[in-house]
């Protein structure tokens, strides 16, 4: 219906969406005819440069040439070349929050180094060498070794989620501890991780200390979602549980003036636009990030990797390389064991 229609102008809103250049959703939206078109985003590029080509080839098709020659003449290793610069530069109007909004509270970020217990370092020690194990004995690709980074990424949230005869989690107790220190400030709290199933440990564990409690993730109906958003601005609720996908964009929770970030994503743009549900535009208090991190295991490696896409971005308008590199720069996240507790 709305392809058969001449359009004066297309306006896309958080255009990441289009990312994939394969997607039936991207190229439904290509289908589309117009005198002009624009795409918003605050991360033009989350995971490679393919996503900058998608975006460009649905605003002025062919000024980056097919997917193919974008990544044979326009980039080198997946990082952005002059050329690529100076092509894109003339579509992009690049503004920062410092820039439109300079009465924007301060935000500060703070990263809390958990450390695990004997038994729960063991079991990290144990999984960590269980996937060096069961890499040799396969091909190695980089679907395998991101399923192995997953499975000790998801034991730093909480070992259950990997080994269930492991109930204790320093992350899950430094979190509360955490909670109620900003619950006895009168401060509210916005809590994102990027699995589900950890957030509904954590929601139980919450409970259980007696915190109000809201949860958003990507089941939650938008309707709902609108409920959910009005309740917390309106006070109803301690802490705001979100899962990373579902509440990292498009949600206005400026009632919240400290952000907790369970686990780290391998792109630091990701979580800057979840640490922005807070920090933006009706904000009248100073926003605090804080990122709860494993010592001695996967996530600090992971900290490592969002460093150099930093540099990337700042370097190439939010322009970063794939999503975690090279197999062997993979398999890097796998090397080192956790020291013990006592020599930390």
């Amino acid at each position: 219906d709305f392809a058969a229609r001449d359009w004066n102008g297309i306006v896309l809103d958080e255009a990441q969406a289009i990312k994939n250049g394969n997607s039936r959703r991207t190229r439904a939206v290509k289908l589309l005819k117009s005198a002009f078109r624009v795409a918003a985003t605050g991360t033009p590029v989350e995971n490679s440069l393919t996503e900058l080509w998608s975006i460009f080839d649905f605003l002025n098709a062919g000024l980056l040439g097919s997917e193919t020659e974008f990544r044979k003449k326009l980039t080198v290793n997946g990082r952005v070349t002059e050329r690529l610069k100076q092509l894109v530069a003339p579509f992009i109007l690049r503004r920062t929050k410092k820039e439109v909004l300079s009465d924007l509270p301060l935000k500060t970020e703070v990263t809390i180094p958990v450390v695990m217990g004997k038994v729960e370092a063991a079991g990290y020690e144990a999984c960590r060498r269980m996937a060096l194990d069961e890499l040799k004995a396969t091909a190695e690709n980089r679907i395998s070794i991101l399923a192995q980074l997953t499975r000790l990424r998801r034991y730093c949230c909480h070992p259950s989620l990997v080994l269930p005869q492991i109930g204790e989690s320093a992350k899950l107790e430094a979190l509360v501890e955490l909670l109620r220190g900003l619950k006895a400030e009168g401060h509210r709290a916005l809590v994102f991780s990027q699995f589900t199933d950890y957030l509904s440990i954590v929601r139980d564990r919450l409970e259980h200390e007696g915190f109000c409690l809201l949860c958003l993730d990507g089941s939650t109906p938008t309707k709902e979602r609108e409920r959910l958003i009005d309740r917390f601005q309106s006070g109803e609720a301690d802490v705001f549980l979100l899962s990373l996908q579902a509440g990292g964009t498009g949600l206005n929770l400026t009632a919240a003036d400290y952000v907790i970030l369970l686990d780290p994503w391998w792109n630091p743009a990701v979580e800057a636009q979840a640490a922005d549900r807070a920090h933006r535009l009706g904000q009248h208090y100073p926003v605090t990030i804080y990122r709860l991190i494993a010592v001695g295991t996967v996530e600090e490696r992971v900290m490592t990797l969002q460093e150099d896409k930093r540099s990337l971005s700042e370097d190439a308008f939010n322009a970063v390389s794939s999503v975690a590199g090279s197999l062997k720069e993979l398999k890097t996240l796998l090397e080192g064991g956790i020291n013990p507790p006592g020599e930390m």
